[in-house]
């Protein structure tokens, strides 16, 4: 398959502290240098622990914040700093849905006015067809047709999720950033639309970043997954390998935290030490090394590259 998206060293660093004259600066390294490729038509699971930089990086791939350093290549061209003209036209390729279903739509619009704005602002289709169209997404996300006179807050949060979903939709995106989209839901709700996403892919044939915490969720949706730790992705390989054979140690004890109700197959939670360190000022060399059960000396003064250790699984560690 061929790449939709590719990452190079992306860096997102946010001023947080300066002193009167504007020197002794002080950053938060959300994101410290990212390489990963999104191929046509899959799904990329993007799993750590909060603050780790995921919904930021999301954020970014959507046009939504200006990236520090590093290049973003969606089909072959660097959007990482274009113009506002340039970025609008872009919202057609590469749509959010964002993680909080009541937060993300606007409380005075109705439904049909939700998703309709994107195909009025972007001149999607012909005005009298709009409302047909409208018709056509709320059915494809499983709102009833005579719901979309009614406002946000006559909705479940499932059903406002879907809501979201139909206005990225909207538009026809090629690439859809799901910055954990099912995290403020019950889990019984949650299933539900992690399978609408997946007949929604096949459907419009979508390429998606899943973002999320929880492992199950993304073993469920995704084909490769990528792990976070502190702005930096430690291991990146198909979910297969990844769930059956975890190489770094980050990796080995978020899937030992996974509960397994077969209690002859519960494995041995493995307990990190120590609180992630502060990404304003995060370790030198490996930033896991103080929390690592294997760190030795070149741990502590060496950063570890994202090396190809097998087929298709990168792992950012001395150990190997």
């Amino acid at each position: 398959m061929k790449k939709l998206l590719e990452v190079k060293n992306l860096k997102m660093h946010f001023l947080v502290n300066e002193s009167f004259l504007g020197k002794n600066k002080k950053y938060v390294k959300a994101v410290d240098g990212l390489d990963f490729y999104i191929k046509k038509g899959e799904t990329l699971g993007l799993v750590g622990e909060s603050g780790c930089g995921k919904s930021t990086t999301g954020k970014m791939l959507a046009n939504l914040l200006v990236p520090s350093n590093g290049e973003i290549l969606f089909q072959d061209r660097d959007i990482a700093n274009l113009s506002r003209r340039e970025k609008r036209k872009l919202a057609t390729d590469i749509q959010i849905i964002f993680q909080d279903p009541y937060a993300s739509l606007n409380p005075r619009m109705t439904v049909e006015n939700i998703v309709s704005e994107p195909l009025k602002i972007n001149n999607i289709v012909p005005k009298d067809q709009i409302e047909k169209e409208v018709l056509r997404l709320l059915d494809c996300v499983g709102i009833p047709s005579f719901y979309r006179n009614r406002y946000p807050h006559e909705f479940s949060g499932g059903q406002r999720q879907r809501i979201g979903i139909a206005r990225a939709l909207a538009l026809r995106p090629k690439l859809i950033v799901c910055d954990e989209p099912v995290s403020a839901l019950d889990v019984s709700i949650q299933a539900q639309v992690l399978n609408l996403l997946k007949d929604l892919q096949e459907e419009f044939n979508l390429t998606y970043l899943f973002i999320a915490h929880g492992l199950n969720v993304v073993k469920h949706i995704s084909d490769r997954v990528g792990v976070m730790y502190l702005g930096k992705i430690v291991e990146l390989a198909d979910k297969k390998d990844l769930y059956q054979e975890p190489l770094h140690p980050y990796s080995q004890a978020l899937l030992s935290a996974i509960p397994i109700p077969d209690p002859n197959k519960a494995q041995k939670r493995i307990l990190l030490e120590g609180d992630v360190p502060s990404p304003i000022n995060p370790p030198s060399g490996c930033s896991f090394h103080t929390r690592c059960r294997f760190a030795t000396e070149k741990c502590k003064n060496t950063s570890p590259e994202l090396k190809e250790i097998k087929s298709n699984h990168f792992v950012a560690c001395h150990k190997y």
